[in-house]
């Protein structure tokens, strides 16, 4: 969830199978629903379960990621993405081509995310 950015449909999917979890079948039954889901969503702080929006979580991951390439220039991670997929400048005012692996891709993400200030 770090490095990819997940689609949509895969995040519902997790929500769907933790939703199913605490609130699936057992024996032919339906389990007793305790709290509400946003109730399960809230801090464990704040009385809830900690539950994280799944979609927002893989985004602040893959934000994450970006800001460890712009804040620690000389890790062995930046220092070879810089070398493959951007040598001649800074990430920041790169201009990106739309064929990189799936990891570059989820990082790029990451960065229009940090770039419009969304953390």
């Amino acid at each position: 969830m770090s490095v990819f950015k997940l689609p949509a449909s895969v995040c519902d999917e997790l929500t769907h199978m933790i939703r199913q979890y605490w609130w699936g079948m057992e024996n032919g039954n339906k389990k007793m629903a305790w709290m509400s889901w946003d109730k399960l969503r809230l801090p464990k702080s704040m009385g809830g379960m900690g539950f994280r929006d799944m979609l927002s979580f893989n985004q602040a991951l893959l934000a994450k990621q970006a800001w460890r390439l712009l804040d620690t220039l000389e890790s062995l991670c930046a220092w070879l993405l810089k070398a493959k997929c951007y040598p001649s400048g800074h990430l920041l005012d790169t201009v990106f081509s739309g064929n990189g692996s799936s990891v570059w891709k989820g990082i790029l993400h990451g960065l229009v995310l940090l770039k419009k200030g969304v953390i």
